[in-house]
């Protein structure tokens, strides 16, 4: 659906009014196009002493070829050096450069007073920043922090990465991602999706990443050879997945209601996938979908993403309607993976990715059971995580407001409230989330489990 008040804010007029009425302006987000670079633009790094992460952010630097820059600290010098990467000199005195994008290794800083590093480094060129630009803070795990002055002072920057997210405008994200002792190799994946326009609708987030088996991938084809299942593809989110897995290399299994057959047998001829007309709350589904994967070499992604919404309040929401949703959005879910996890349905290193929600976060008004399905979701993720165990790994995308059929049926005034209540004053896209999936369903994602990460533009509910 097309969003007529950002179409009018980019016209001339529109400009006018929006500068002199100080409505929202929201710009056009760079989104990602097959066969660009990671990133376009120069890319500013920069540390607190004694970081220890500097090495691992230089090395992926180096290996996306960016344009990248420092200003005179000596450990981001000497790490950039160790890894073939060309570090040109900046003075922050300079206020004609631009950067598309700003690296932070805050992994030195180990207590309160030394958190003035951030206003050192960012305050001069905060403004320096280009639209659609990206601000990125790397840091230690306040858990394996050495000391609780260190933990404190790491636990702070989640505070200052979503302030950053809200104050930049012009559709600049910024991320806090947290590294945990002896991962440091595992984040590649992570930092070139966070530098790229692939994350052009995630903003404000908290990533964790711990150690694990380091996988390299054809980064032109990350999920050549993978066999990936998608549940609700025939339409909306799922079909935006479906076309995005299988543009990054994998044979798409699309799976939805018989009663879908027709248009999800579009979206598999679409992207040469095969699809599954089936109901995921058949008692024999996972049978099913085992079976049907084993014709591509067997499981390695599974997405679930079918689900629905009977929205009534409490009061006057009848049984078989919270029945229907919580079995649908969250039972059958629990339900396939308990089978592929103990009949071997999923392959080494495999990718489980859920579909949850912000309503699961923030609730709301008319969604009891829809908010518990979703905030199940992430339940699930967080209790399944710990226990997996063959390189298989399981994560949640959280979505917001995103432009769909699902959503042009809602009221007008809420509508554009949901469109605007966010640091990008728009609603995202099904390819915004569906790019987020990706990331976690890449083979070199290993390092990736347990996190729910939003696709809402940051939005303010459940902020």
């Amino acid at each position: 659906m097309i969003d007529q008040y950002q179409a009018f804010t980019q016209s001339p007029i529109g400009k006018f009014v929006v500068k002199n009425l100080g409505l929202p302006s929201p710009v056009v987000l760079d989104r990602f196009e097959q066969g660009q670079p990671v990133i376009r633009g120069a890319v500013l790094v920069g540390a607190a002493s004694e970081g220890v992460l500097s090495s691992a952010i230089a090395n992926v630097l180096s290996t996306i070829h960016a344009d990248s820059y420092a200003g005179n600290n000596t450990d981001i010098q000497q790490a950039a050096a160790q890894v073939g990467l060309n570090l040109r000199a900046f003075n922050s005195g300079d206020k004609e450069s631009r950067f598309k994008a700003v690296i932070f290794d805050a992994s030195g800083i180990q207590n309160s007073e030394q958190l003035n590093e951030l206003h050192k480094f960012f305050n001069p060129i905060a403004r320096q920043i280009e639209g659609s630009g990206r601000v990125v803070v790397v840091a230690t795990t306040p858990e394996s922090a050495k000391t609780v002055k260190q933990a404190i002072a790491q636990r702070a920057l989640e505070g200052f990465v979503k302030s950053v997210g809200k104050e930049f405008k012009k559709g600049i994200t910024a991320q806090l991602v947290y590294v945990d002792d002896g991962a440091a190799n595992n984040l590649e994946s992570t930092l070139r999706f966070l530098l790229s326009p692939r994350s052009a609708y995630v903003s404000g987030q908290v990533i964790r990443i711990s150690k694990a088996e380091v996988v390299k991938v054809d980064w032109n084809k990350p999920l050549a050879g993978k066999t990936a299942l998608v549940t609700g593809a025939s339409r909306g989110i799922g079909e935006a997945i479906a076309h995005i897995l299988a543009r990054d290399g994998a044979h798409v299994i699309c799976l939805d209601v018989p009663q879908q057959q027709a248009d999800l047998d579009r979206v598999a001829a679409d992207i040469s996938g095969s699809a599954l007309g089936l109901d995921i709350t058949a008692a024999d589904a996972g049978e099913k979908i085992k079976a049907a994967a084993q014709k591509n070499g067997g499981l390695d992604i599974v997405v679930h993403n079918a689900g629905i919404t009977r929205d009534k309040t409490l009061a006057n929401m009848k049984p078989e309607l919270w029945d229907l949703v919580i079995n649908i959005n969250l039972s059958a879910a629990e339900r396939i993976n308990d089978y592929l996890l103990e009949n071997d349905g999923l392959n080494a290193n495999g990718r489980i990715v859920c579909v949850s929600s912000i309503s699961g976060i923030a609730g709301n008004l008319g969604q009891t059971n829809y908010a518990a399905s979703k905030a199940g979701v992430i339940g699930l993720v967080k209790f399944t995580a710990p226990i997996l165990k063959n390189g298989i790994t399981i994560n949640a995308v959280a979505p917001g407001f995103i432009e769909t059929q699902m959503t042009a049926a809602i009221p007008f005034a809420i509508r554009e409230a949901g469109r605007r209540m966010n640091s990008m004053n728009q609603g995202g896209l099904p390819v915004d989330v569906a790019e987020t999936i990706a990331w976690f369903a890449s083979s070199a994602s290993t390092g990736l489990n347990g996190n729910v990460v939003r696709v809402c533009g940051q939005s303010l509910l459940g902020a």
